[in-house]
């Protein structure tokens, strides 16, 4: 019995991040008409308003301690959730996936005490450099996508250090009003770059859908799921968000890899598996 809730467990994970990679990809597909920035600001300005729905927040009285880091935990979000798109605008999905889930990757690693882990940090930074824009080469990324991405990472690394530290408000709680807070990172610029356009009916309803996609439905799935998986399963099937990536870049915007862009992503996905796999178990935690 346990096991077929853990079979169900796993394959919820799967289908969030099957649902947080085609909304990437459906994002994507409108930036032509509000941007990155627009994309960015409607994903995270709906998903606040039904958290906030649902988890009503404000019954809930914060000291000044839980503010700041919820504050800091939101502003993580904001920044990701914003240079995420402005990443995926210049990068393929897949690409920009692989280098912004180096930021988790990094926590994990620079927290180990494992030797062996070296091994997963070497291949991680193999992966990286493969996808460096160098001199001469004939398969030159982006150098500003990287940035961005690179940028996403590091605000994915805070947001899971600064997630710690809210986890005492509740999941729900502590998300709804982190994604709150994210608002006031993704909204000036949503709306500095699309401006009326964020409140034009198809595309606030195009918004609602990536929302949904990106990040309601993964949530739900992810919580339903999280206290049936050890944090091995949980990140060995995480690791495989770039491979999604890929195939939802494909199916909905034609994206195609070359070789040496399947071989980082290959490498990226080996390095955090292996490194979810043999790290030292720690407290479970959300």
């Amino acid at each position: 019995m346990m096991d077929r809730k853990a079979a169900f467990a796993g394959l919820a994970i799967i289908v969030a991040q099957l649902s947080t990679n085609l909304g990437a990809a459906l994002g994507k597909s409108l930036f032509s008409l509000t941007g990155p920035e627009g994309i960015a600001a409607l994903r995270t300005g709906i998903s606040a308003l039904i958290l906030l729905g649902v988890s009503r927040p404000w019954r809930i009285a914060l000291t000044r301690l839980q503010a700041l880091f919820l504050a800091l935990y939101g502003l993580a979000l904001g920044g990701m959730n914003l240079l995420i798109y402005l990443a995926i605008e210049r990068l393929p999905i897949a690409v920009a996936i692989a280098i912004e889930i180096s930021g988790p990757l990094s926590v994990v690693l620079l927290t180990s005490r494992s030797m062996r882990d070296f091994f997963w940090f070497t291949l991680a930074v193999a992966s990286l450099l493969m996808l460096m824009p160098w001199p001469g080469s004939q398969e030159r990324l982006d150098s500003l996508g990287i940035v961005f991405a690179l940028g996403s990472a590091g605000c994915w690394a805070l947001y899971i250090l600064f997630g710690k530290r809210v986890s005492e408000l509740g999941s729900g709680t502590a998300v709804a009003l982190g994604m709150s807070v994210a608002c006031a990172v993704t909204l000036p610029f949503g709306i500095v770059v699309a401006g009326e356009k964020l409140l034009a009916g198809p595309i606030l309803w195009l918004g609602f859908v990536v929302a949904l996609l990106s990040s309601m439905i993964p949530y739900i799935l992810e919580m339903k799921a999280l206290g049936r998986l050890s944090s091995r399963t949980f990140g060995v099937i995480i690791s495989s968000a770039p491979a999604i990536g890929a195939l939802a870049g494909y199916l909905v915007l034609g994206e195609r890899l070359t070789l040496v862009q399947w071989l980082a992503v290959a490498a990226m996905i080996t390095a955090s598996a292996g490194c979810a796999l043999t790290a030292v178990p720690a407290r479970p935690s959300h």
